[in-house]
């Protein structure tokens, strides 16, 4: 059979030019296919192909040359163009798994010319051995007969080279024979790789850590050891004894992008024991145990028992929206308020084509007085009216109560636009009183309800953290929604945001800005806190610093600008989950009075967190700009850890108790550097939520 592929081989290169004799002229032939490789088959002619079957027939010819130039470039050892290709092409249309007529695949070419850096791109992209080669034996046999069978096919050439009088045929036979040259060359590099490979060495770094009542992961990585071929998989092992007989289980890794696995289905409050091994083209490596060498699934609420803090209470609030609203539902003044929402179906459009017509309310300037403003933008465009101003509606006109009482109450009402009609409706009921801030919080719904209404969309995003204000007693409150569709809108001007800005006439001096100029040169500060607020950690456990400053009428927090939903962190590792014994050893640190507690024992998941502690800690310090010296005072918040989901969790590293929270005038020698914001405390636990 083997015979048979050689023969249609030399058939096809009969037919194609020959291949180089060097490196050199091999990678000049390269240069060459892979430029004809690169066409562009959209460029032709469509209108002259003959239905479907032709344009199919077209691609899979394209295919079939990016999978002759992905087999090209990894014979050259050419990285670039194999990483250019596997971006260009998903696997299934490389035919990354499919053996050429060698019987061989991309990887084998890779790991027997001990390419590793080649190995591990076709790795990541999917890519896997020959199932050809089911033994030792059976690889070893087929590069001695691709050896043997490419020096016989040289040597015939040669001879009839120099048998033959020069001519057109023979100048061919001379091509095809440093072709053939180049590759017994090349097979014989795969099998002096091949003969001198050795099993690799075990895992380095095998660390293991439980993830959850019912389950544990083992982190590894590459063996340390540079001189054995190329891993192609890991097999992880685990058992109830440190002998590993019997094995309760095991799992074969073949998808190398991230070196963990995670074991699931165990008991807790069982040991299980973990080790992992590696695999190259020479077989199974020996297994490297874990460190700790066992782990028992646990959570730190087993510790005490403690349910989840957040357990039921969606549900309880919505039931509890639900009999205020059942209670409001029959009262009087709703009565005229029952064909309401029918009619709105007409007014209100479900998206923003019918946005921003002549006759709307919207204001051009401002008067003194509370306003509403809506920022609707999509990449670097905002969404404008008609007269290309940002949508503006008046609150009142002569507002005179506590701002940020009002304000705070305000951004509450945000995580309830759906519902502004009925909030509407409830405050009516009381409106006889004329409280003053209830008169305001009544003028605020109107004006959600009036910039819902001209906007065609009940949706207004959410409120920046602090209003806007002048020296003209004007105040912005802002409003703030990333538009994410492609779609085009009728009666819409989508602006760039450096044409508002440059565009607008000022009517005001540069000392003393309208609460509208400062928002338009502000505004891209403020779309970059929009979007960072919405940003999510990655999985992992985390330590955060809890700083408050207090004012007349607010509490501020310490938080990070570039994460302003999220106390100031640094992450210590990325499992989530504390262990009951982590959390056991946590209550015994933080109960101790000496000033440096006894180290745990070795090999411990206890002195590992211990180590990634210190580390966090030093790190924290850094970043808010605190001396190393004062963290000897800081305390460990023991009461619980805080779950965010399933894949993130905080602990807490607290100030001494009376610098937690900076009373005004109260001097702080420790002021944090660049990059950090206070945000009103209610306004972060609002941004938390979302």
């Amino acid at each position: 059979k083997m015979t048979q592929q050689m023969r249609d081989l030399q058939l096809a290169q009969a037919r194609k030019p020959p291949g180089p004799s060097s490196p050199n002229a091999a990678k000049r032939l390269y240069r060459n296919l892979s430029g004809k490789f690169r066409v562009n088959y959209t460029s032709f002619d469509e209108g002259s192909l003959v239905g479907r079957g032709e344009k199919e027939k077209l691609r899979k010819s394209y295919l079939l040359q990016s999978n002759a130039a992905l087999f090209e470039a990894v014979e050259l050892q050419d990285l670039d163009r194999v990483q250019e290709l596997l971006k260009q092409y998903s696997p299934e249309e490389l035919d990354l798994n499919t053996p050429n007529s060698e019987g061989l695949l991309p990887l084998d070419i890779a790991i027997m010319t001990n390419n590793a850096p080649i190995a591990r791109a076709l790795l990541q992209a999917g890519a896997k051995e020959s199932p050809h080669f089911v033994s030792l034996e059976s690889r070893s046999l087929h590069l001695s007969t691709l050896v043997r069978e490419a020096e016989q096919r040289v040597n015939e050439l040669t001879a009839q080279v120099v048998n033959e009088a020069p001519n057109t045929d023979c100048s061919n036979k001379e091509k095809q024979l440093k072709a053939w040259e180049w590759r017994y060359q090349l097979y014989k590099r795969m099998k002096a790789g091949f003969e001198h490979a050795r099993v690799p060495d075990a895992p380095a770094n095998v660390h293991l850590s439980v993830a959850s009542s019912s389950s544990v992961q083992v982190t590894f990585g590459e063996p340390l050891s540079v001189n054995s071929a190329v891993v192609t998989k890991y097999k992880v092992e685990w058992s109830f004894f440190p002998t590993f007989s019997p094995l309760l289980g095991e799992a074969v890794i073949d998808k190398l992008k991230n070196l963990h696995f995670t074991i699931q289905g165990l008991v807790s409050g069982t040991a299980y024991y973990v080790q992992v091994s590696a695999y190259n083209m020479k077989g199974w490596g020996p297994p490297q145990a874990s460190v700790p060498p066992f782990a028992i699934p646990s959570n730190w609420r087993e510790y005490d028992g403690r349910a989840p803090r957040r357990r039921g209470q969606a549900e309880a609030l919505d039931h509890l929206l639900g009999q205020v609203k059942t209670v409001h539902q029959h009262c009087i003044c709703h009565e005229p308020c029952k064909n309401q929402p029918q009619s709105r179906k007409h007014s209100v459009s479900k998206s923003l084509k019918h946005l921003f017509h002549p006759g709307s309310k919207f204001l051009k300037t401002l008067k003194r007085g509370l306003y509403l403003t809506a920022i609707f933008y999509k990449d670097d465009n905002i969404l404008v009216t008609h007269e290309d101003q940002i949508p503006v509606v008046e609150i009142d006109d002569t507002y005179s109560c506590l701002l940020m009482q009002d304000f705070l109450w305000f951004t509450k009402v945000s995580c309830m636009w759906d519902e502004i009609l009925w909030l509407r409706q409830c405050v009516t009921v009381s409106q006889s009183s004329c409280s003053c801030i209830l008169q305001t919080r009544f003028k605020m719904l109107l004006a959600i309800s009036q910039m819902q209404g001209l906007l065609g969309i009940q949706d207004l995003g959410q409120v920046f953290f602090e209003p806007v204000k002048d020296k003209q007693g004007n105040i912005l409150i802002v409003t703030l929604k990333e538009v994410k569709t492609n779609q085009t809108f009728e009666s819409v001007r989508w602006v760039p945001i450096c044409k508002l800005q440059s565009s607008r006439k000022s009517v005001s001096s540069p000392e003393e800005p309208t609460a509208l100029d400062t928002l338009l040169i502000s505004i891209q500060d403020k779309l970059a806190y929009h979007q960072r607020s919405s940003h999510a950690l990655s999985p992992g456990l985390y330590l955060g610093y809890l700083k408050l400053c207090s004012a007349v009428d607010q509490i501020r927090v310490l938080v990070p600008e570039q994460l302003p939903n999220i106390l100031c962190h640094v992450k210590i590792r990325s499992n989530p989950n504390i262990s009951r014994e982590e959390w056991e050893w946590l209550q015994k640190l933080v109960s101790v009075e000496e000033p440096v507690p006894a180290e745990p024992e070795a090999e411990t998941s206890q002195n590992h967190l211990f180590q990634e502690l210190q580390v966090a800690i030093k790190e924290l310090m850094t970043l808010v700009n605190i001396p190393l010296q004062e963290a000897k005072d800081f305390r460990l918040y023991s009461q619980e850890v805080l779950d965010f989901g399933d894949q993130v969790s905080f602990l807490l590293l607290l100030p001494p108790s009376d610098d937690v929270c900076t009373a005004p005038g109260q001097n702080n020698p420790y002021t944090p550097r660049s990059g950090f914001l206070t945000l009103p405390l209610q306004i972060f636990e609002l941004g938390e939520e979302r």
